[in-house]
């Protein structure tokens, strides 16, 4: 396997003010990018900037797409790797393949975005073999993260925080939750994605308790469908 060919080198072009953040989390990544874009006014100073950040919470609640608005700002290419697809029963060659990506990233002083990170702590098993060779991936996923170069920037996703070696999530200067998005919050959403719609589609049954990925599915679905249904009775008039 080569590992480069899992990589994604998305091109999206994103910013902050496309993606629905509370307040808080929009400050936390607002100073993150001021921190990279004056990384020299600050090591003069002998100040570190935060490079390692663990973004953990609810699915399709934004974070891949917090990763790329943070390129975006920063002008940096953006490395997307999801850990499902790197993880093999040979764990020295998963060690090798990780490592290969982690010195790219710094290399070509890149966003290194990893999904699924908890693929780490889910890939433990019962039995003493594996959880040695976990451990050792462990250990060099640690390695690596402690020396990731600063001018670099990490950022692991995973809906299960909790069963991340807590070695590995010390390793984050910031760990930032996205939660699911309130009824107010999410009707706002709706608002922005029906703008671009006429006005007499717009009228949609809502739905909530779900993401900003799931809202879009259902309303996107449901604009296909009255579109299509109004072309459809256009071809029966003419």
């Amino acid at each position: 396997m080569n590992v480069f060919d899992l990589i994604i080198n998305d091109k999206e072009q994103v910013s902050l003010n496309d993606i629905f953040l509370d307040e808080a989390n929009k400050q936390k990544f607002e100073q993150l990018i001021k921190e990279h874009k004056y990384i020299e006014e600050l090591s003069r100073y002998g100040l570190p900037v935060n490079n390692k950040i663990l973004l953990h919470g609810s699915s399709g609640c934004g974070k891949t797409m917090t990763a790329k608005a943070i390129a975006n700002a920063l002008g940096k290419n953006i490395l997307i790797l999801n850990l499902s697809n790197v993880i093999c029963s040979r764990i020295g060659e998963t060690s090798q393949n990780i490592k290969q990506v982690f010195d790219k990233a710094g290399r070509e002083k890149a966003v290194l975005f990893l999904d699924e990170f908890d693929q780490i702590g889910k890939a433990r098993g019962n039995d003493d073999k594996d959880v040695g060779e976990m451990r050792r991936l462990v250990n060099t996923l640690i390695q690596l993260i402690d020396y990731f170069p600063e001018k670099a920037l990490l950022l692991c996703a995973t809906n299960h925080p909790e069963i991340i070696d807590t070695a590995l999530t010390r390793r984050f200067q910031l760990r930032i939750n996205f939660e699911m998005p309130s009824k107010e919050i999410l009707d706002k959403y709706y608002d922005k994605l029906l703008s671009r719609f006429p006005q007499e589609f717009q009228l949609i049954e809502r739905r909530y308790n779900i993401s900003y990925a799931e809202a879009q599915d259902h309303t996107f679905t449901l604009m296909k469908a009255a579109l299509i249904k109004e072309l459809e009775e256009k071809q029966i008039e003419a």
